[in-house]
């Protein structure tokens, strides 16, 4: 909550984002918002959601009848099953040293296979072939080749979050991912937003590597996943990536680990 009282806009990361600068991708039922299937698996709940909206909710329920459910910390209602619930941090810019990088490249379209393929080898958390369509990617190339990216996801106002943060196995403790981190970072910062990203709690490299780059942990966040109730299920596609969405929390930034810290 602001001083005011009003709902800090991380407080509901993926609604705010969902029903702001990202509404025009926005998927609606209800109140219940989410992003299309193949863009993230991130969906939105309003602050106090209510009985009808846990109903709505329903209806984003994938083939599995499970839906995904991040940074979502309301009480699941009776009747739904939670499937998933793994404790995450969110982290808030609170002096990182944010700089461009002459050797990094601008990722897009074209490059989303080689994207995909360094995701699936280091599994930084969710990342689909329209995700790239949510903001500014950068990576880093060695002869050619995709070895570390970074780029931007949720956006409530305001802010904007550092995600898929990853390294190939074989380029890590080179500093790849502290530099595009502070790249995209420059980038946000350059459209007077704050960067601020998530990782799962669990994963003490990733907070302490994020803490050295000038980031404070703001918050306790929750990933979760749940089923509605028998019948509450109407259709959706996105229980495909559910597990990805909870298993794969945070990125592979921390490069000193021989695997990859998850980094939303």
């Amino acid at each position: 909550m602001t001083a005011g009282g009003a709902a800090h806009p991380l407080d509901n990361p993926g609604y705010a984002s969902l029903t702001g600068p990202h509404a025009p991708l926005a998927e609606r039922y209800g109140r219940v918002v989410r992003y299309p299937v193949d863009v993230s698996p991130w969906l939105g709940l309003p602050d106090r959601p209510d009985a009808a909206d846990w109903a709505d909710l329903a209806a984003f329920a994938g083939g599995d009848g499970v839906v995904p459910l991040p940074g979502v910390g309301a009480e699941v209602p009776e009747g739904w099953q939670l499937t998933a619930d793994l404790p995450g941090v969110q982290l808030v810019d609170g002096g990182l040293a944010a700089v461009p990088d002459p050797e990094a490249v601008r990722l897009g379209p074209d490059d989303v296979p080689e994207m995909l393929d360094l995701v699936a080898r280091t599994r930084p958390g969710p990342f689909l072939p329209r995700t790239v369509e949510l903001g500014t990617y950068l990576g880093l190339r060695h002869r050619g080749v995709l070895v570390a990216m970074a780029g931007e996801r949720l956006r409530p106002p305001g802010f904007t979050e550092i995600s898929a943060v990853c390294t190939d196995p074989a380029y890590r403790g080179r500093g790849f991912a502290a530099r595009l981190v502070r790249a995209v970072a420059y980038g946000i910062r350059e459209r007077g937003e704050t960067p601020f990203l998530h990782t799962a709690a669990r994963n003490t490299g990733a907070v302490r590597l994020y803490e050295s780059l000038g980031f404070r942990v703001r918050r306790a966040i929750p990933f979760r996943a749940g089923r509605p109730p028998v019948g509450g299920a109407v259709g959706g596609a996105v229980g495909g990536v559910v597990a990805g969405t909870v298993a794969g929390v945070s990125g592979g930034a921390a490069e000193k680990g021989r695997t990859g810290v998850r980094a939303g």
